[in-house]
């Protein structure tokens, strides 16, 4: 089992960011994830300034995606980040977010067809390859594309690929093209449905493939020695991501279909005091990891039991962040 650690560059700047990885560092968590969005800060020089600042930790985006960002400048980036950090990057990528997407207008249409292209075009890339037209390619057939200026990954160690997924093809893409996955969730019931397409995907490449990928929970932590904080902590972050789950996963969970409704509803408004009387015990359950230590930590424990191999502490990370790093760590 692994460990990784998710950032916000957006409600915290980038000096905090770099700290709290150098803490994580100390606590042997072992990725550092920074989160990718056009609003916040953004994540390339973020990670380059943890890079600078670090010397064992891994880390990467969580996520990038071939809508905003091209394959030749992910595999730019990811290589120049390889460097500065002594081969310790690691490449999140996904289909993009695909609620934000419009509104910069970006018609976000096939994207798992995209995200395979672009995939396909990043690995080359940063093998050192010339990537030459096939005429095989929608979005990237590449005419003569090399990096040329840039430090390459040893041949034998390659920066390893996580794709971002959730729904059955993604899950499906990610084992035949990625070296790991982040999927984003916190209950063992969405992998015991996850793994198996990951798994048949991994054996339809090779045999050998699933014993080395790495199955990422990107999860929403809350952790604090006060229970009732660490879960009143987790409230807003289960309603948006209840707020957004389709009815076959909310249906997973058991949870009350009308009862989601209203959360929807009132987070529409910005109403977040009704979304706090809202939000209980099924809901941060369902789709966070909030609580005491031992709460959290028999919590991992599941998780690792379902097939988990890396577990990501996502935000909200709990009341204090310094704290819930420092408790997170004891567990490791």
């Amino acid at each position: 089992m692994s460990y990784g650690i998710e950032f916000v560059p957006g409600n915290i700047t980038v000096k905090q960011v770099v700290n709290y990885c150098k803490l994580a560092e100390q606590k042997d968590i072992d990725f550092a994830w920074i989160t990718n969005h056009y609003n916040n800060r953004h994540c390339y020089p973020v990670l380059a300034a943890i890079a600078g600042a670090t010397d064992a930790i891994k880390m990467g985006p969580g996520i990038m995606n071939p809508f905003t960002d091209t394959p030749a400048a992910i595999a730019s980036f990811m290589c120049t980040l390889n460097e500065i950090s002594d081969g310790r990057a690691a490449l999140g990528i996904g289909p993009g977010d695909l609620s934000t997407l419009p509104k910069l207008a970006i018609d976000p249409a096939k994207p798992l067809a995209r995200l395979e292209e672009a995939v396909t075009q990043i690995k080359a890339l940063c093998a050192g390859e010339e990537v030459k037209k096939t005429g095989k390619m929608e979005f990237f057939d590449y005419d003569g594309a090399k990096l040329t200026g840039v430090t390459l990954p040893p041949a034998k160690k390659q920066i390893p690929t996580y794709i971002g997924a959730q729904g059955p093809k993604m899950l499906a893409l990610a084992g035949t093209i990625g070296e790991g996955a982040l999927i984003n969730a916190s209950n063992p019931k969405d992998f015991a449905a996850a793994i198996p397409l990951i798994k048949e995907a991994c054996d339809a490449v090779d045999e050998k493939k699933f014993k080395k990928f790495d199955v990422g929970a990107y999860t929403a932590m809350s952790i604090d020695k006060d229970e009732k904080k660490a879960r009143n902590a987790a409230k807003i972050v289960a309603a948006f991501i209840a707020a957004g789950s389709p009815p076959p996963l909310l249906q997973r969970h058991g949870l009350d279909m009308a009862n989601v409704g209203k959360i929807k509803e009132a987070l529409g408004r910005f109403d977040f005091k009704t979304v706090g009387g809202l939000v209980g015990d099924a809901e941060i359950d369902a789709f966070t990891i909030a609580g005491t230590p031992d709460m959290v930590q028999q919590k991992c424990e599941d998780l690792t039991k379902s097939g988990v191999t890396q577990i990501i502490f996502g935000s909200p990370l709990g009341p204090d962040m310094t704290t819930s790093i420092r408790l997170l760590g004891k567990l490791i």
